[in-house]
């Protein structure tokens, strides 16, 4: 790989030359590159389900980049040689995680994370038949990580399931035993 400086024939040459090199741009720079080919090896199945899972994000960012708020966001949060658009596929790329829930009176904590923001937090409460006895969305506290749900009744033997939901709407399903 060679950074071109100042060389008025490359200033406007884009792509590849026959098989040999490839001429790009990278922030603001002019990259000279031996051209890359198409591997012989099959993939694994780490390969292939880590290019579903990026076909995935792209799509899912795609969208988000229609909404400008959104955009707008990201692109706050963009460093030097990224942009909204390589933000949204990180966040889109990885789910939330729900790191903890805690029972306390009448309410439920729970501490959920994510590389960018937590979008929502639903809690429903279910008994032992699986009956959902309430539902509804948990309100985030001053610190920024614990959302807080208000609960009238926490059958025994029954259960509580947290959903997380990132801003690309992506979720983590997380449940907790009553004793």
């Amino acid at each position: 790989m060679a950074i071109v400086k100042d060389n008025i024939l490359l200033q406007l040459v884009r792509g590849s030359i026959g098989r040999q090199v490839t001429i790009y741009e990278r922030n603001g720079q002019i990259i000279m590159a031996k051209k890359r080919r198409p591997s012989n090896r099959k993939p694994t199945k780490k390969q292939l389900e880590a290019r579903h899972k990026m076909r995935i994000a792209a799509d899912l960012a795609r969208d988000m980049m229609n909404d400008p708020a959104i955009k707008a966001y990201y692109a706050s949060l963009a460093g030097p040689g990224q942009n909204a658009y390589n933000m949204a596929v990180k966040d889109a790329y990885r789910s939330p995680e729900v790191q903890n829930i805690t029972l306390e009176d009448t309410e439920v904590i729970v501490t959920a994370r994510d590389e960018f923001r937590v979008a929502e937090v639903a809690v429903q409460v279910v008994d032992t038949d699986g009956v959902i006895i309430e539902s509804g969305p948990a309100v985030l506290g001053r610190n920024g990580i614990d959302w807080h749900y208000r609960s009238t009744a926490r059958p025994v033997g029954g259960r509580i399931i947290i959903v997380a939901v990132d801003l690309p709407g992506r979720k983590t399903v997380k449940e907790l035993l009553l004793g």
